[in-house]
């Protein structure tokens, strides 16, 4: 018998989908050693497939950039009394489909802390999808007029966290407002939204035209969600070269 070559393990693994019978059976056949080795070989499978999904989940997730928490500076954050940095870090609002609002001044690291969450959840395997406001409504209105809105909002509630930037910054016509409405109320109880924000919630009835509208938006939002208050002078301004 001709010895196993790479060549053939490699022809073997693409019609590889292994059972558990198929592994007991061949794990109570090996020896000590071999049992090690295949261990081996299955661990490295897995962790490589779900490398794969973490590189397609972050390429799918339209980042304006890679951020992550490590080393954030929170001094500029305040946080609910039940709440902090550490659960805030741990992803388990994803896990109860609770949301998040970073509202305050300009350049104080909401987007970078939204960034660094859909970041953190899609090395997680967790999938997820970050957008400034514009974008998102853009690209439901391209949608709707292509009369594939469905589909395209079909496809948004397959993550279970999507990041919306920049509420309030530029205005949004009574259309836009509608199709990010029905984003919102979609996923409320079904996954997590984080919106950044420069305006208190008094003023949202400016973003979507309907004072009515704010108000379910922000009734949603607060139900199953927490305010992270941001204040201080803005990183970008603090660091400028042009002073």
């Amino acid at each position: 018998m001709n010895p196993i070559t790479v060549q053939d393990l490699l022809d073997a693994g693409k019609h590889a989908s292994l059972t558990g019978s198929v592994l007991s059976e061949w794990a109570e056949k090996g020896t000590p050693k071999q049992r090690e080795y295949l261990h081996g070989v299955l661990v490295a499978e897995h962790e490589s497939r779900l490398e794969s999904r973490r590189q397609r989940l972050l390429k799918a997730a339209r980042l304006p950039a890679m951020k992550s928490l490590t080393g954030f500076d929170y001094s500029n954050v305040r946080f609910p009394d039940d709440y902090g940095s550490h659960p805030l870090e741990s992803l388990d609002f994803i896990d109860r489909a609770q949301d998040l609002v970073l509202y305050g001044d300009v350049g104080t690291g909401k987007t970078h802390m939204a960034t660094a969450l859909v970041v953190a959840a899609c090395q997680r395997g967790i999938a997820a999808k970050f957008f400034t406001t514009s974008a998102l409504v853009m690209m439901l209105r391209r949608a709707k007029e292509e009369g594939r809105l469905d589909k395209e909002l079909a496809s948004l509630a397959k993550n279970q966290l999507i990041a919306i930037d920049e509420l309030g910054y530029l205005p949004i016509d009574t259309e836009g407002a509608r199709l990010l409405f029905q984003v919102i109320a979609d996923g409320y109880e079904k996954r997590s939204l984080i919106i950044t924000t420069n305006l208190e919630f008094s003023r949202w009835g400016t973003v979507f035209g309907d004072d009515n509208m704010a108000a379910a938006v922000i009734d949603r939002l607060v139900h199953h969600g927490r305010l992270l208050q941001f204040r201080g002078e803005s990183y970008r301004v603090k660091n400028a070269l042009m002073k």
